[in-house]
This record gives C-alpha cells, sequence and structure tokens, in this order.
C-alpha cells in the first residue's frame, strides 16, 4: 500500500545564495519527486525565491521576520510539517504552531557556540519537534542543552565541470598556464580569509607559477583581506574575484581547493571540491573534521598559517600524493553525502512527528 503523500511547508529567510539554500532547494526538488505536497516559504527577491520558481517549486514569500510568522500564523494549517531551514525563523514558526497545531522541525546548519541568551535559546529548542544537524559539530550545542538531535548530512550533487566555461574564466582572468589555489567562501569572519591570504604569501614565495583565486561574496572581514593582499604584496598573485553562481563547474581548474574556516558546520564547497577530484586542504573546524577526514585531505588548525601553508605547499609539490588523496575523497562523498539519501531522512523525521 502507498504511503500518504506529506504536506511539507520548507521555510528560508536567507536573501542571499550559500550552503543552506541550496540544501533548502535540494530537498524540496526530492521531495516533489517523491510525490510529496512541498512549498516554500522564502524571503521576498531572494536568490533561492527566483531559482524554485524556475523549477516550478510553489513560493510564497514574506518580507521580514514578523511578516514571516504573520503567514505562518494565517496558512500553516494547510502543512502536515513546518520545517525551518535557518535559525532566524524558528521562533516564528514556533509561535505560529500555537495558532496552527503543526509540528516544527528545524536544521541546524551552524556550528557556532550558543552565546548570550543561554535560557532562551533552550526553551525554543526544546518546543522543536525534532532538531536536525547537518553534522556532528554541529549537533553539539543542542546536545550540550539536552535537545534531542538527529544528525542529517546534507547532500551535494555532483556537477559536471564546464569545460568551456574553465576555458573562458582562465582567459578573462589571463591565468593560463598558473596552477590554482581556490576557495569559495564569504569574506567573513569566521571564514578567515586573512589566515589563508597570509599561508597563500607563503606558498607563492615557494612556486612561481601559483595563484589563488577566491569566490565569494563581501562580509564583514572585506576590509581586513584586501588590506592583507596589499601589505603582502599579493595584488597579482590573491584574487577577489566576488560571488560566483554555480561556481562549483569551475573548481577543475584548481590544484588544490582550501577551506580556512574558524567555524563550520559541515563545508559543502569542499565537499564540491572532492567531487571535482581537487586535492583539499582545509582547518579542522566544525564539521571539516568530519569532512576531511579517512586520508580525504590535509587539515590544520584555525589561524594555523604555517601548517596550512606547508599543506598547500606539499599538494603542489607531491601531485601523485594529493591525487590519491581526492580519488578517496570523491569516493567517500559520492558514498556518504548522496542527496536521495538525505532527502528520504528527512521524510522519516517527518512521518515521525506527524504520527
Amino acid at each position: 500500500m502507498a504511503e500518504t503523500a506529506l504536506r511539507i511547508l520548507q521555510i528560508n529567510t536567507e536573501r542571499g545564495w550559500r550552503g543552506g539554500e541550496r540544501q533548502t532547494l535540494l530537498t524540496a526538488v526530492g521531495l516533489r519527486a517523491r510525490g510529496h505536497n512541498v512549498e516554500l516559504l522564502l524571503r521576498k527577491g531572494s536568490a533561492l525565491a527566483e531559482r524554485a520558481r524556475a523549477l516550478g517549486l510553489v513560493v510564497h514569500t514574506a518580507g521580514g521576520g514578523f511578516a514571516f510568522g504573520c503567514w505562518l500564523a494565517l496558512h500553516g494549517k494547510r502543512y502536515d510539517v513546518l520545517h525551518a531551514q535557518t535559525a532566524k525563523v524558528v521562533a516564528w514558526a514556533l509561535a505560529a504552531a500555537f495558532v496552527n497545531q503543526r509540528p516544527v522541525v528545524f536544521s541546524r546548519r551552524t556550528s557556532f557556540p550558543v552565546g548570550a541568551g543561554v535560557w532562551l535559546t533552550r526553551l525554543k529548542w526544546r518546543r522543536l519537534d525534532q532538531m536536525v544537524a547537518i553534522s556532528e559539530a554541529a549537533a553539539h550545542a543542542p546536545r550540550a542543552l539536552g535537545v534531542p538531535t538527529q544528525v542529517i548530512p546534507s547532500a551535494v550533487l555532483p556537477i559536471a565541470a564546464d569545460a568551456a566555461r574553465i576555458q573562458q574564466f582562465l582567459k578573462q582572468q589571463a591565468l593560463e598556464g598558473k596552477r590554482l589555489v581556490g576557495t569559495a567562501a564569504a569574506l567573513s569572519v569566521e571564514k578567515d580569509p586573512v589566515t589563508l591570504i597570509h599561508a597563500a604569501a607563503k606558498v607563492c614565495a615557494q612556486f612561481e607559477d601559483v595563484v589563488f583565486v577566491h569566490w565569494g561574496a563581501a562580509g564583514a572581514a572585506s576590509h581586513a583581506a584586501v588590506q592583507a593582499i596589499t601589505e603582502l604584496g599579493l595584488q597579482e598573485r590573491y584574487l577577489l574575484l566576488g560571488f560566483e553562481p554555480d561556481v562549483e563547474q569551475l573548481f577543475a581548474a584548481l590544484s588544490v581547493f582550501v577551506m580556512a574556516s574558524r567555524y563550520e558546520a559541515l563545508g559543502s564547497s569542499v565537499l564540491d571540491a572532492m567531487l571535482q577530484n581537487v586535492p583539499v586542504v582545509s582547518t579542522d573546524a566544525g564539521g571539516l573534521k568530519e569532512t576531511v577526514s579517512a586520508g580525504r585531505g590535509l587539515v590544520c588548525a584555525p589561524g594555523d598559517v604555517a601548517t596550512m601553508a606547508s599543506h598547500i605547499a606539499f599538494m603542489l609539490a607531491q601531485p601523485e600524493q594529493a591525487q590519491a588523496m581526492a580519488t578517496v575523497a570523491y569516493a567517500a562523498v559520492r558514498a556518504e553525502y548522496a542527496v536521495n539519501s538525505m532527502v528520504e531522512r528527512y521524510i522519516d523525521v517527518y512521518r515521525a512527528v506527524v504520527t
């Protein structure tokens, strides 16, 4: 006997396009493919709303936190489950649950420690019908507050490298014949671009043919990053290229991918690089310790400029060993971070909270 289709509302408050928004879209598309009735409540004018509509998904929009809360209170009863994909909307979803009596699931996508207002956070999280974390690192804080937490890793969809786009990129940036070390991360404090820039200076001193490329939107660390590049004389060797849609299509151009984060719940860009068979160097912050493990790459402590530079240099100097790690990583990601597996596990969560 076929199982009853669920009515699921995916809620995401972000304006931009980062890992959490991609996961929201992958989840929605996967749920629809399995016959469930899925709709999305998203920020008005957001990149996710535009992409979801382009895929034929039902999209509702709200302008801000209060508007999200009002919409949920008025319309939440239509759905079997409310799935909050961003932390900012959890309180509104829970408040609306008093009116519509619908279960709330929350996917925690950060590994930040809980700061001020611990008691309020504990109260809020304990009212959830299910807390989900995308890694053991992301699960640590809620579990420490006594909140039962299930780990469902984010998924990555294998995307073929775009050879024509890569060639255009190399020509446009005058990078033909160069070996590229790259990262895809916003210029935010937690992504720690300054440490990576200082490591780049050490690597560039060793290898004349290496250029660092950094894709990512501006953020609180933008000024410090530009200042470090200028002070170290890396204007031609460390390129800040801004946000690039579908940037993973360019990763095949890289000799090494680097993630310098001080906090990282999982690191989906690292998984994207692994799916392009690119050797990875990262910090062991949060979920990166889980992602880049068991011979899948090289790790260092956050902020450790010398070790990060040494690991990057090793990957460049020992390409055969680097590629061996990349091969291990590719197989692991295909096995452990499949979209089908993630979606099926969320369906199990939904069914558990509606019974």
